[in-house]
This record gives structure tokens, sequence and C-alpha cells, in this order.
């Protein structure tokens, strides 16, 4: 029997480095009453690391798969939480890197992930798919979900109602 997410120990994981995808997370921490954590670089992005098509730091992460950005701090009781929400923005089609160096820095195993991401223009595709080597084959991976920016916290909560956990 598939179980509502609400019945689940969640922790939101989020990465916002505009600030775009924080207020959706937050919204989802809000709604199913969970824990919350964002996922900070060690070394903040700035606006010339962001700029797009520039071979910033940012396009220059996302070019090199096997980039990982360090990230400040820690989940320190990441063996609590059965359903991890993973939130981050689209950079050129994909997650940032940062989210990978977030997946491969703890043990996901029998864990559910349920990502969504952010984007002006381009939906979720294969982001979330391309996420699913960076952790053990017994994840629960389940389908994301694209957020424009300003999305509604009503939006947010139409969604997470309708996730059913295997």
């Amino acid at each position: 029997m598939k179980k509502s997410i609400m019945e689940q120990k969640t922790l939101v994981v989020y990465f916002s480095a505009t600030g775009t995808t924080e207020p959706l997370a937050e919204y989802a921490a809000e709604i199913l009453e969970a824990d919350i954590y964002e996922i900070i670089p060690k070394v903040p992005y700035t606006e010339t690391d962001l700029a797009y098509y520039t071979n910033g730091r940012a396009d220059q992460e996302q070019n090199d798969p096997s980039a990982r950005p360090a990230i400040a701090g820690k989940v320190e009781n990441m063996e609590e939480y059965d359903t991890i929400i993973l939130g981050y923005p689209i950079w050129h089609g994909q997650a940032p890197r940062i989210i990978s160096t977030f997946l491969e820095s703890y043990d996901f195993s029998e864990k559910t992930i349920i990502p969504f991401c952010t984007s002006h223009s381009s939906g979720i595709g294969s982001s979330a798919d391309n996420l699913h080597e960076l952790c053990p084959d017994s994840v629960n991976w389940m389908e994301g979900k694209r957020f424009e920016a300003g999305t509604m916290k009503e939006t947010m909560e139409n969604w997470l109602e309708n996730v059913r956990v295997k």
C-alpha cells in the first residue's frame, strides 16, 4: 500500500543560488511539517559566477561532470529521515553539480527521494534521472516536478498531496 508523504519522516533539502527555489522548499517544509536544510556552497556563487554562457564558474562546473563544489555544513542526522524532498534550479538543463556533491555525501539506501526543480523555461527533463546513478540502487526515486518562479504555496500543496510513497 502506498503511504502519503505526510506519514513519512521527511527532510526538505534545497539549493537556491538566486532565491527562486527557496520559497518552494519553505512551502514544502511547512506543508509537510518537515525539517528543512539549505545546501550552502562553501564558496558562495557571485552574480558573475552565475552569468550564463560567459564561461563563469557555474558554466565551467556544468560542463565538467566530475565537478563537485564543496558544501558548507552538513545534515547531522540524515539516518532519521525516510524521505528527502530535493529542490534545485535547472542549470544548463541539469541539476547544479553541488546537488551531486550532496547526494554523494550521505547514504540514501532505502530512502525515498522526491526531486523538484525551478526553471524559467526548462522542464525537469533528465535532470532528476541523471542523479539516480549517484545513489545506491535501493533508493526509491519518485517522479519529480518542475515549478516556475513565483509558484504559489497552493500549487506545491496540491503536488505534495498527490505524492504517494511506495
